[in-house]
């Protein structure tokens, strides 16, 4: 390269030529370390002082090193909340096996969501004619309704599709979830119960508007939700 760039003029040479060239002679500054070390660089601030080919490239794997460890650490949080999770949906499980009617079965719900999933705003709405005594026990978390209610017309997306949906809900969704003027609730989490919703569905909600939003996995709701169904059908 060296004997032919003496008779080249600079302008006849392109960027993408000298990075072709160095990327296909990767060899090229081990047999010129001279050279390596008198390339200068302007420096990243926009200052007049450079740094050295070196010292730049010492930089780039300082950065590139802060990424990965900011990516572990976002997986390690990821992968610790997942684990909470499974951990929690197991409590759920053992409260429902040991539940042996319907009205045990609620309960064992409505104390799993509020004591191990810390979800203070959860309701439970039942097509169930069955679990209507148990709303004088359990009104604020149950609500037994039948499916051609009006108050249930906002939900039949939701219910036809049989997949959770998180994110925020309109205000008549949200009145009759959580009650009127019930303005503290920013998002929520809906999960439908069997196929196409017919037994009902579970609606978790928070104050938080970005706590339960479109773009989070719904994998675990689906499996609460699965759990649910079964039980409540068992029971």
């Amino acid at each position: 390269m060296t004997s032919q760039a003496r008779g080249v003029k600079p302008n006849d040479v392109t960027d993408v030529q000298v990075a072709d060239y160095l990327q296909a002679h990767p060899e090229f500054f081990e047999q010129h370390a001279a050279l390596l070390a008198k390339l200068r660089i302007p420096h990243l601030s926009g200052s007049a002082a450079a740094v050295s080919l070196v010292e730049r490239q010492v930089q780039v794997l300082r950065e590139r090193n802060q990424s990965l460890e900011r990516k572990l650490k976002e997986l390690v949080e990821v992968a610790r909340a997942n684990d909470q999770l499974a951990e929690r949906i197991h409590q759920l499980t053992q409260r429902l096996i040991q539940a042996r009617d319907l009205r045990a079965t609620v309960t064992a719900v409505e104390a799993s969501m509020r004591e191990d999933f810390q979800a203070m705003h959860a309701v439970l709405v039942l097509f169930l004619e069955d679990a209507r005594p148990l709303e004088a026990d359990l009104g604020r978390f149950l609500r037994v309704a039948s499916p051609d209610a009006p108050d249930m017309r906002g939900f039949e997306p939701l219910l036809q599709s049989g997949k959770p949906r998180c994110g925020q809900i309109r205000d008549s969704q949200r009145d009759y979830l959580f009650g009127a003027g019930s303005v503290e609730i920013g998002s929520v989490a809906l999960t439908p119960l069997g196929p196409r919703g017919e037994l009902g569905l579970l609606a978790i909600g928070a104050s938080d508007a970005d706590r339960f939003h479109p773009g989070m996995s719904t994998e675990f709701l689906s499996r609460i939700g699965e759990l649910v169904t079964y039980a409540v059908a068992r029971g």
